[in-house]
């Protein structure tokens, strides 16, 4: 059963990133299932977008210069190549039954052995959304291949509070112990041989108890944030011994730091500790022994309105305040986060507000232990901005999301959900810093400490973390591939290997469904939540996606654009649209959304299609039962088919070139129960339909150009067939398959949208559920 769709990062996301082009793929044995005959291998790459989502932290290793890793909420774990300036998804080998963990929690790198790495894995603490328990991955060789320690709770990749941390640690000075704060009440967990058992340390003295919303108990906010982090002084351990003194962090307002000088055989809080907010980040400087906290009083990414940094001396236990502006002042409306002091000169050290909306985030720098602080951009009394920095978003243009802010906001932001700030311990120029959009960063750092121009610039090439909502490929034009994307609109590619702005006219921040007029293909529609200034929902394009006109009217009541994938249809000659928006009846417009005329004969919010060849044909299914027009969408009867899935996602398309031959896939095996979960093909408009008795769990399919000398369209989907979960390929009307992906390269959950390219045989372009838009070429 597909996954629940991820929670919208969104107050104003976005991201960018293009992932590296993968390795040859050779299918396995089971790769051919069902077609017995081998087939050529895939190259698989992604459709550049350049980021698109919250990157939750930035890990540099202590030892070796150049080593770092990134973590994303629902788009995995990435490792920077250095000669490349490009990360490398490290992932992507994550399957359909274990989708959750992409979201990760925390990473962290051995600074003993660089060659290990680990991850704390799980989106959901809820069942419902994430059915699978977390897990500990690691691996000995950077990222290349990975062993799975279950656990037995849930972890929180894209819950309240992912962005504090790092929650998994190793000790610097024996790596073959392993710590984990624990959210839900579950405590702080240890290992004693490099990850593979954990055990609960059943002696630190409190699980924290901080809920972001204590009213809702069973739900996204109603999660404990537990035991957040440790911190090891390493000045107190040696090679092969247990390091004694460590620091943990609590989320509880009154009890956030405890303490042990011991190994971790007993535990004290600290004393004279500050209270009354959340611990997001600690820092320690091993030279001069000072740890530093930054707080908020929310659990974050979203929200944050007071918070303070402080020091601590651990020699003397004092505690200095030395927020660049203190809770007490009227100035600060804002919590503190991202916080990474100079391994080189750490006297220095940065803090960036958790969310700051208006007009911007900031960040602070000091090179003076925190005794005085200045400003990456500040603003006189009449609200005028100056600026340390300048920023280049060259590489992913869509930053802007087509803004153009008065004074004193501006576009691109500097960001925001800025939890992770990090100087790269071997080279005090060069910093990075993720976003609820992207990474940025910097190579000339501290030109900032002589009044010169930090030069930011968009550092998430190779990392594409967005959720794919729609795709389609029209068979003339200059882009092969137009997407829908949540969070970040959509796009028209028109280069897959370069990032581009998103579509404007109007701007969405969700673009569920896209179609295109079959035989009048330069005809484009898109429906998705307005952003920037706009209030239309829908948008359609004559030209291919050069210019877009927005709708003049909507169906009234409407609440929302309507479901992913299949909310809007165009007939074939693009003169008549078919809209199924949220809140509304299902309506039909003549004149490109000028007016709308409710359908008779549908219920509200049924998917619909056209057909690909007939422009008074339109289909739509609800509730197990098929519905097909013939005056144009203006009327649908039921159909006399059955044996249709009643539950679970179904999808559904026509063919391109065959008048009424139309596929079906979906259902559910929820609870071991078959409701049924397959798919189905009529050829009667969908009066009959005929279960593909190959393919034992069907989610999503799609046509591209057919096979040289074959009379039909190349078939893609991603389902179970033969028993093997993947991405198949039929060039014979699904009589046979192939599968085209193999077991290092699953992208977890696949199940939303796929289609072939009509123009380029054998290429198809499927969405992931956070890794972004990812097209296969055979090779």
């Amino acid at each position: 059963m597909p996954p629940t769709p991820h929670l919208s990062r969104r107050g104003l996301l976005a991201a960018g990133a293009a992932a590296a082009a993968l390795p040859v793929l050779a299918p396995s044995a089971a790769s051919a299932a069902g077609s017995g005959r081998a087939k050529a291998p895939y190259r698989f790459r992604n459709a550049e977008i350049v980021g698109g989502g919250f990157v939750t932290g930035i890990v540099f290793n202590q030892r070796e210069p150049g080593l770092v890793y990134a973590r994303t909420d629902i788009g995995g774990a990435y490792r920077l190549d250095t000669k490349s300036r490009r990360w490398i998804p490290l992932t992507d080998w994550i399957g359909w039954d274990t989708y959750g963990h992409t979201g990760i929690i925390s990473i962290a790198t051995d600074e003993a052995d660089p060659d290990r790495v680990y991850l704390a894995a799980g989106t959901y603490t809820l069942p419902d959304w994430d059915p699978d328990m977390a897990a500990i991955l690691r691996s000995a060789d950077r990222g290349r291949t990975w062993k799975t320690t279950p656990l037995p709770f849930r972890l929180g990749g894209n819950m309240p509070g992912r962005g504090i941390g790092e929650r998994l640690v190793i000790d610097p000075n024996r790596n073959s112990i392993l710590y984990l704060g624990v959210r839900g009440g579950h405590g702080l967990w240890r290992s004693t041989d490099h990850g593979k058992t954990f055990a609960k340390v059943t002696n630190f003295p409190n699980v924290g108890n901080f809920v972001p919303d204590p009213t809702d108990p069973d739900g996204y906010n109603g999660d404990n944030l537990g035991v957040l982090q440790v911190v090891f002084d390493k000045r107190t351990g040696r090679p092969g011994r247990a390091t004694r003194t460590l620091y943990v962090t609590v989320a509880d307002k009154d009890n956030i730091l405890y303490r042990s000088t011991d190994a971790g055989a007993t535990w004290q809080r600290v004393p004279g500790q500050p209270t009354g907010y959340i611990p997001h980040h600690a820092v320690l400087d091993h030279e001069g022994g000072y740890l530093y906290l930054a707080t908020s009083d929310t659990a974050g990414p979203y929200d944050g309105s007071k918070g303070d940094v402080w020091k601590l001396d651990t020699a003397t236990d004092t505690w200095t305040r030395i927020s660049p502006v203190p809770s007490t002042s009227d100035e600060n409306a804002y919590g503190y986060s991202g916080l990474t002091i100079d391994r080189r000169n750490p006297r220095t050290l940065m803090v960036s507000t958790q969310v700051k909306w208006y007009p911007d985030c900031l960040l602070f720098r000091s090179t003076d232990g925190g005794a005085h602080w200045s400003r990456i951009w500040d603003q006189d009394a009449d609200g005028q901005r100056t600026f340390r920095y300048d920023m280049d978003i060259s590489d992913a243009p869509w930053l802007t999301w087509n803004a153009s802010p008065k004074p004193p906001e501006a576009a691109p932001k500097l960001g925001w959900m800025m939890e992770s700030v990090q100087i790269d311990p071997f080279d005090s120029d060069r910093f990075l810093y993720g976003t609820g959009a992207t990474i940025y960063g910097a190579d000339n750092l501290t030109d900032w400490d002589r009044d010169g121009t930090v030069h930011l610039s968009v550092r998430a090439q190779g990392l594409e973390e967005t959720a794919v909502l729609s795709l389609i490929s029209p068979p003339a034009g200059r882009a092969h591939l137009f997407s829908g994307i949540g969070d970040v609109g959509g796009f028209r590619h028109t280069d897959l290997h370069k990032a581009s702005k998103m579509y404007d006219t109007p701007t969405f921040d969700n673009t569920p469904a896209l179609d295109y007029a079959e035989l009048a293909p330069y005809t484009v529609v898109r429906v998705g939540r307005p952003t920037s200034g706009w209030t239309q929902h829908l948008a359609v394009s004559t030209d291919g996606g050069d210019t877009w006109k927005p709708s003049g009217d909507e169906p009234a009541g409407l609440t929302g654009p309507g479901v992913e994938d299949q909310a809007v249809a165009v007939g074939a000659d693009g003169r008549r649209i078919v809209w199924s928006p949220a809140g509304a009846p299902v309506s039909f417009s003549d004149d490109h959304g000028a007016t709308w005329t409710a359908v008779k004969g549908l219920p509200a919010g049924a998917p619909v299609r056209s057909d690909r060849v007939n422009p008074a044909k339109f289909y739509a299914y609800a509730s197990g039962d098929f519905y097909l027009s013939t005056d144009g969408g203006q009327s649908f009867g039921r159909t006399a088919a059955t044996g249709l899935p009643t539950e679970g996602n179904v999808r559904f398309k026509a063919v391109p070139g065959h008048e009424g031959d139309i596929w079906l896939a979906g259902g559910t095996d929820k609870d071991g129960t078959s409701t049924p979960y397959g798919m189905w093909r009529s050829t009667d408009s969908g009066v009959t339909f005929t279960r593909i008795k190959s393919v034992d769990q069907g989610d999503a399919v799609g046509f591209g150009k057919a096979a040289p000398g074959a009379p039909y369209p190349a078939v893609f989907t991603s389902s179970k067939i033969g028993g093997v979960r993947g991405i198949f390929r039929s060039d014979d009307a699904g009589r046979t398959w192939v599968r085209i992906n193999d077991d290092r390269h699953q992208y977890a959950w696949t199940g939303g949208t796929i289609t072939g390219d009509p123009r380029i045989h054998g290429r198809v372009y499927f969405g992931t559920n956070g890794r972004g838009v990812v097209y296969g070429d055979p090779a």
